[in-house]
């Protein structure tokens, strides 16, 4: 039996009774929890098999409830939720104490953001309290944006994914921190850094990878979606500017590509996708997941991926990639 439902009173019941319900966004599906059940919180990490050092995004309501559970916020943090929340970015921000430690990964700033999707609206609305909600899949696997991908993860064990149809964005929201007061993108997502720099000016991306061993970054993300290798297809994945280049080189394997735009004929590919004919950046993030889901699944050896033009939301996409081939 189906555990995918629209009924938003069986998820606040759930909810309620501290069970996880995987619940749909404008970015992707997450799997949430009620944020001060240290029961649902603890399910979360469990069922994702996340390491708990690894920050939860806070889901809520409206820019009131924001005072309710940080310390501060930045000018440059007010501008940003002004201009984009609802919408797909989070700001880490210094928290209260009534933020559980265990939804920080131990730090003393929480993630947190106003999603921009009607039904999780209505659902945090019928809510007495904000929702952590990671994406809805194994830890370091490809996000969901249908509830479909959820159920085919999760069918065992979580009783309901409330279903809001095919995520508009498909990637996950851009994560900005604060420091000294200066914005600072921790993770690039689904809403753009020219757009950002409309608003604050001159944006910083904080590059992990370059500041940072691998081993302490692995331990210690400043954000959720820091970590190395994630949104990973199960079937080995490349990486490449030169579509043609790459299928002679494999072409003994049995291929399945990704192009952004590019119609590549050879009888080496077995299937084949492509994110958008007419060269759309945002239709290619809102395919992105689905169809490196459906690459999964066709039996191959190889995924070989084109790298997209590295502007706008292209740069987000090209980060997903390169983590997925890692």
């Amino acid at each position: 039996m189906s555990i995918i439902s629209t009924d938003i009173s069986k998820a606040v019941k759930l909810l309620n009774n501290e069970e996880l319900v995987a619940i749909p966004t404008e970015t992707v599906y997450g799997l949430a929890g009620n944020i001060f059940s240290e029961k649902a919180v603890k399910a979360i990490f469990e069922t994702k098999q996340r390491p708990f050092f690894n920050p939860l995004i806070v889901h809520i309501p409206n820019i009131e409830y924001l005072e309710t559970i940080v310390e501060d916020i930045p000018e440059k943090a007010k501008l940003l939720a002004e201009a984009f929340w609802p919408g797909p970015i989070t700001l880490v921000l210094k928290k209260k104490s009534i933020i559980p430690d265990l939804i920080t990964g131990g730090k003393d700033t929480v993630a947190v953001r106003i999603p921009n999707h009607p039904t999780i609206l209505e659902l945090l609305n019928q809510l007495k309290f904000p929702l952590a909600a990671p994406s809805a899949n194994p830890f370091n696997r490809i996000s969901p944006t249908k509830a479909e991908h959820v159920e085919n993860y999760f069918k065992d064990q979580i009783k309901m994914v409330l279903d809001g149809g095919p995520c508009k964005s498909g990637i996950e929201s851009t994560i900005i921190g604060f420091e000294n007061g200066e914005p600072v993108i921790y993770r690039l997502g689904s809403t753009s850094i020219e757009a950002i720099e409309t608003v604050v000016g001159t944006i910083e991306i904080k590059n992990s990878s370059a500041e940072r061993s691998r081993s302490q970054k692995e331990v210690a993300p400043d954000a959720p979606g820091m970590l190395e290798r994630h949104y990973a297809p199960k079937t080995k994945t490349i990486l490449t500017s030169n579509l043609k280049e790459a299928v002679v080189a494999n072409k003994d394997l049995r291929i399945g590509l990704l192009t952004y735009n590019d119609i590549l004929n050879d009888d080496a590919i077995h299937f084949k996708i492509v994110l958008s004919e007419s060269k759309n950046l945002e239709e290619a993030a809102s395919k992105l997941y689905d169809a490196l889901h459906q690459l999964d699944q066709q039996d191959l050896d190889l995924i070989i991926a084109e790298r997209l033009p590295d502007y706008g939301l292209g740069k987000s996409i090209n980060d997903r990639l390169i983590r997925a081939t890692k």
